[in-house]
């Protein structure tokens, strides 16, 4: 069994999200007292979010980085960064190690290919929504047609996100607003919804929705999880 490294903490409560799947999918495979090996290292998700206003993604690649170097210095054989904004420095930090980064845009994009959705909608962080460093990966890399919402739209995601879910709130009012964005994605063709942050699946599942929503983290892990147990 390979060793996972995770960058974790941002937020805490997607990451405890992605142990729990990690290790949960293990056991189902193979059974027993089984669980993943995971190393794991977090941090400030205070500091992270205060540089991403200030947009200085420049520290914040370093800072990865750093993270990423000590996760491969513990003889972690890959790595996640259990978040979708922060992938916008997955580069630098895969150019830093010599280990491979497992790409949860990737990950995501296989998915939805081969369950032959081309036309997407996408929510996530006004950061994921709004830069190319995500979306153009999944159409220049995987041919998909990426939708986002209105502004306005974007603007109460990114809120959200950031003022209720990272801080483990979950509040109905919020899960409607969700749903009534879903569903006029829908409605201006969307084949199917990327949950595109980690934390959006604490809010809104499936039953929620009509169109098929594809769960990010849990996406991840599970391509962590195949990774890992590649070797067995």
């Amino acid at each position: 069994m390979k060793t996972i490294g995770i960058i974790g903490g941002m937020s805490w409560e997607s990451s405890a999200l992605y142990y729990k799947n990690i290790n949960e999918l293990t056991r189902r495979k193979l059974g027993g007292l089984h669980s993943a090996k995971i190393i794991l290292s977090s941090v400030n998700f205070a500091e992270i979010e205060r540089l991403q206003h200030l947009g200085d993604w420049t520290q914040l690649g370093e800072i990865l980085t750093a993270e990423a170097k000590r996760l491969e210095q513990a003889q972690a054989d890959f790595i996640l960064i259990a978040t979708n904004t922060m992938h916008k420095v997955a580069d630098i930090v895969q150019n830093a190690v010599n280990i491979p980064l497992l790409h949860i845009a990737d990950a995501t994009a296989k998915e939805l290919v081969k369950q032959k959705h081309q036309k997407i909608g996408f929510i996530g962080t006004r950061y994921s929504m709004e830069e190319d460093f995500y979306i153009k990966r999944l159409e220049g890399l995987y041919g998909l047609e990426v939708i986002t919402p209105a502004k306005q739209d974007r603007d109460e995601i990114h809120r959200i996100i950031y003022e209720e879910l990272c801080l483990g709130e979950i509040r109905p009012e919020s899960r409607e607003t969700y749903i009534d964005i879903v569903n006029r994605l829908q409605a201006a063709g969307a084949e199917a919804v990327i949950e595109g942050c980690t934390e959006i699946t604490l809010l809104l599942k499936q039953e929620h929705v009509t169109v098929p929503l594809f769960d990010t983290t849990l996406i991840h892990t599970e391509a962590a999880v195949d990774e890992a147990l590649s070797s067995i």
